[in-house]
Order: structure tokens, then sequence, then C-alpha cells
């Protein structure tokens, strides 16, 4: 089947399961609310990609969920594949391209400070551009787009740690690339604690 749509957009979501998702959170806020919070964010995710206009995958980390917050009609629901993050990102990277796709964006599903307008703009520059980055305040990214693959950004990275973005602008230091607005990646309590959003989520912790 052809596809209509050029750009893709893949989204790299954990399966939302008590003490195994947010666990840096959790050492602050406890497995619970960390849960409420990793599901607060999947909403959100929800809410600036539905619409937006691109045909959208969604990746999940563990068991592929029929009827959960992702709706089938607007999502294509695949499986993770790869021994590390980079490998598995690169294999859904290489499939829509093998696909057809000419404009491929990748995101997590925890990013607050994102808006579809972020997104439709990160496909913009892809027209004028073979890489875009959004890089994350905490050292990494969070979001990657291409319009052809290299795979040495998908390799020899640590990732979680502060050193991905660097390492992976040292991959692409001859490529044309458009680095977006940095943004608040959500993994600690510090991250969110000053954010009126998730003020609901924070009332037992007593600041220190």
């Amino acid at each position: 089947m052809k596809n209509l749509n050029k750009n893709l957009l893949l989204i790299f979501t954990r399966n939302p399961e008590l003490g195994k998702c947010k666990t840096r959170l959790a050492a602050k806020t406890g497995d619970q609310v960390a849960l409420d919070i990793y599901k607060f964010l999947l909403a959100h995710t929800v809410s600036i990609t539905q619409n937006l206009k691109a045909d959208k995958q969604v990746h999940y980390s563990v068991a592929i969920r029929d009827n959960d917050i992702w709706d089938a009609n607007i999502y294509n629901k695949k499986l993770q594949d790869g021994d590390d993050l980079g490998m598995r990102m690169l294999n859904a990277f290489k499939q829509g391209f093998a696909d057809g796709y000419k404009n491929i964006i990748i995101i997590g599903s925890d990013m607050f400070d994102i808006t579809t307008a972020d997104l439709d703009n990160a496909f913009k520059q892809l027209d004028q551009h073979n890489f875009v980055i959004g890089p994350a305040t905490d050292g990494g990214y969070y979001l990657l787009g291409m319009k052809k693959i290299n795979t040495a950004i998908f390799s020899n990275k640590e990732w979680g740690k502060e050193t991905v973005l660097k390492d992976t602008l040292g991959n692409l230091k001859d490529e044309n690339i458009k680095l977006l607005e940095a943004k608040n990646d959500v993994d600690y309590y510090e991250d969110i604690k000053d954010i009126e959003a998730f003020k609901p989520f924070l009332k037992h912790i007593k600041n220190d």
C-alpha cells in the first residue's frame, strides 16, 4: 500500500505499569504518583499528536495494548524491537523509510513542554534540513527527525546520560541539521515541582 502521507511520527512509550515507569521520579514521589504522572503525560502526548498532519505509530516497550489511550484508528501500534534504545529507534526509522516515508520524527511519550505546533514546525524544518533535533535541558534530546538514515547516531551512546546530545551532534557535524528550542524533560521531581499542572499530584510531598 502506497503512503499518501510522506510524514511519519514515531511515538516511543513504556507500558504504564506500577513500579516500572518514571523510576527516578518515583524515588521522590512514590510509585503510584509516578505512575499517575506518567499516565497524565501519556494523555498530553495523545492530545498534541492525534490531530497532527502525519501518519502516527506508537511503539510499545513491552506489549501492545488494544483498548488503551491510543486509538487504533489514529495510531498504528507496534512493538519496539532491539537490545537497547538506540537499536530500537534505528529499527523503527529503518522500517519507516522502507515503508516509503520521506520525513520521520521520533518523540517519547513523557514530554509536557511540547505542543502540536512544535511538531508541525519540526516536520517543516525537514523540508530544508536532513536532520532536526529538539535538545532536552538534561543533555539528551526530546525529538529526533531525519529524512535519511544515519546509523552512527544510534550506537555508542550512554542512553539516559547527559552526553547523548553532544555525542549525537558529533555524529552529525558534517550534516545539514536544525536545532529546535531546548525543552524540559520530565525525569526527576525537580523537573516538575514548580509547574502548575503537576501540583495536584504533589500535594503529599513536603518541600525541604
